[in-house]
């Protein structure tokens, strides 16, 4: 059997699909584990592949993986992730499965735009932007069809786009961060401690709770004023969008569409498209996969 393994290493979470080379999936998984015990993602990480082994009757022919972080330029392992999962940094994933072959490593964001643009909602666009509106928020564009990286691989954090030089600062030290703006790591500010995650203040919404739903227009339009500025950057044909928050459906892309329009600078009759991501928790285990298929 010719199959390959992408796996995606979360915060707490790991993702990952069991694909043939024509992207059919033949298995997915999804293990949580205690993000405070010392390296137990990597036990996990090793029971996982033992068992889609078993499961398989042999060895994928290729395996790809993706991370928080900074992924090295050779691909070999993430070489920046401040604070979380502890031994990540500069672990060559090749040698710790004892791997035939390279297994290249990709940012979770990176990764999840890769899978998107193979068999979700970016196929078929050759420059495409990923926003994942979460917790915080994720990124990757791909650039005439090439992933964009970088020089050091941080490229598409367009988590940390400032919208002004005033406010508070975010992890990266970027102030007034797009990320600041709707993640849910900021709600209970923005809410003054009403509202811990999105999901909560879309209820309030729908029970007909103006403040709420001031306090969600309010991040939305910061959405549209970053998305104006990344059209104007990188002449995307669309801009998909992923994560818990993007569920709000017709509460975000109607008002979305309705701020966004007017700041747009239109040379042509084309207008840049916005997109549900289709492939949800398991996009960037399918970005790993597509990204070792590709060597």
């Amino acid at each position: 059997m010719n199959y390959t393994v992408g796996i995606d290493l979360g915060g707490s979470c790991i993702k990952a699909v069991v694909v043939k080379p024509n992207g059919e999936t033949l298995a997915n998984h999804n293990l949580p584990f205690d993000a405070g015990a010392e390296m137990e993602w990597a036990h996990h990480l090793r029971e996982l592949v033992r068992s889609i082994e078993n499961d398989m009757g042999c060895k994928p022919a290729k395996m790809g993986f993706s991370a928080p972080g900074l992924a090295a330029a050779d691909g070999s392992c993430i070489t920046h992730m401040p604070v979380r999962l502890e031994g990540l940094v500069g672990l060559n994933w090749k040698d710790f499965f004892k791997f035939d072959k390279p297994i290249p490593v990709l940012n979770d964001g990176h990764a999840a735009l890769l899978g998107e643009a193979w068999l979700g909602a970016a196929r078929g666009f050759q420059t495409v932007i990923l926003l994942t509106l979460g917790t915080g928020v994720g990124g990757a564009v791909l650039v005439e069809g090439k992933l964009l990286r970088g020089r050091t691989g941080k490229a598409g954090h367009f988590a940390h786009t400032s919208l002004g030089p005033d406010g508070p600062t975010d992890d990266c030290g970027c102030p007034n961060s797009l990320e600041l703006a709707i993640g849910n790591c900021s709600l209970p500010q923005r809410s003054n401690g009403r509202f811990n995650h999105t999901g909560e203040m879309m209820k309030a919404i729908e029970n007909g709770d103006a403040e709420a739903e001031k306090i969600w227009l309010k991040s939305v339009k910061d959405l549209a004023t970053a998305i104006c500025s990344f059209s104007n950057i990188l002449d995307p044909e669309a801009v998909i969008l992923g994560g818990g928050i993007s569920n709000a459906g017709k509460r975000l892309f109607i008002p979305l569409r309705s701020y966004l329009d007017p700041l747009l600078w239109k040379t042509d009759d084309y207008e840049i498209k916005l997109i549900q991501a289709q492939l949800g928790d398991l996009a960037g285990a399918y970005g790993a996969a597509s990204n070792s298929l590709r060597i």
